[in-house]
């Protein structure tokens, strides 16, 4: 069981009979009343925002998830379709339940993904990913300032800023968790 204190950012566990992730959390005391703890949690099945508040007594039971391999095939807009590594079997997860992460996901990607009670319900991707930049600026002799940045369009549609050295179709290091250029491949 997890009390309030083990509630961090990333922590899923179930409430109300479906599995939470927490998005957010902020610890406050006031006054002579106990400690209190505000969340905003992501529901894996659904993908819908939840904010609340919970007391210093409440205790929730731990989410049991199988993290499986998978790669990502293709999208339609709404859903995308990957196929499970060890089964071959194919599922599909909506847009909402994807989130900002369908700005990382090229075709062919690997993800891992996160079954509760044999049901998929997100996927984890990896911290850096290598993508292909499909539309920049030219650089030009004199573009030497320290820390000087472009915008660059990348194969899935993401606008990242890169130095003025990278070009058309350069493959490129990308950090998941903060959208940010890492280096060339």
């Amino acid at each position: 069981m997890l009390g309030i204190t083990d509630l961090k950012t990333g922590v899923i566990f179930v409430h109300k009979n479906d599995p939470y992730q927490v998005m957010s959390h902020e610890h406050s005391k006031v006054g002579r009343g106990g400690a209190v703890l505000r969340v905003k949690l992501r529901n894996l099945r659904t993908g819908a925002a939840l904010d609340e508040t919970f007391k210093g007594n409440d205790h929730f039971p731990e989410a049991q998830l199988e993290r499986r391999k998978a790669q990502f095939l293709y999208s339609d807009g709404q859903s995308f379709s990957f196929m499970d590594q060890t089964s071959f079997d194919q599922f599909e997860l909506t847009a909402s339940v994807i989130g900002e992460q369908a700005s990382y996901l090229a075709e062919g990607a690997e993800a891992d993904v996160l079954l509760f009670e044999g049901k998929p319900m997100a996927i984890s991707l990896p911290i850096k990913v290598t993508l292909t930049v499909t539309d920049t600026t030219p650089g030009f002799k004199g573009d030497t300032a320290a820390r000087s940045y472009k915008p660059a369009t990348l194969e899935t549609g993401a606008v990242v800023n890169v130095p003025f050295h990278v070009k058309n179709g350069d493959k490129l290091v990308i950090d998941t968790r903060t959208g940010d250029y890492v280096e060339r491949a």
